[in-house]
């Protein structure tokens, strides 16, 4: 059996993103392991501190940063997040600075929403109805 362990998300600046991911989003950092000049640093859902890590994946390789460029150019998120509220969620993160480019938003069984990370990315919230 294969089951997800970690996936990634690619980040300008690690401690920035640590302090978005775990003090904006909620997430809570599950590894820190210095490799140089960048480190394996992971958050996780406060839900599921147990289940999928959330890799903070340094910039350090120049294709990525192309494809982050052009992900964010086309207004496509990089990953997503399910909800329970997204409409509560989308004010307390308003509330919190956030910037949104879509506001919830009905698509077909689920409400999305698109945030930027402040890190390159942009971040899908989903909410299944």
């Amino acid at each position: 059996m294969i089951k997800i362990y970690v996936t990634s998300i690619p980040v300008e600046d690690q401690d920035k993103a640590l302090d978005f991911y775990t003090r904006i989003l909620g997430f809570i950092k599950k590894k820190d392991i210095p490799l140089g000049e960048h480190k394996w640093l992971t958050v996780v859902s406060p839900a599921e501190q147990s289940g999928v890590e959330l890799l903070l994946e340094p910039m350090a390789f120049e294709p990525a940063k192309v494809y982050q460029r052009a992900l964010k150019d086309a207004g496509i998120p990089c990953t997503s997040f399910q909800v329970d509220d997204i409409e509560k969620e989308y004010q307390r993160l308003c509330e919190s600075g956030v910037q949104f480019s879509m506001p919830p938003t009905e698509a077909g069984t689920v409400k999305i929403a698109l945030l930027d990370d402040t890190c390159g990315n942009y971040i899908q919230l989903m909410q299944e109805l």
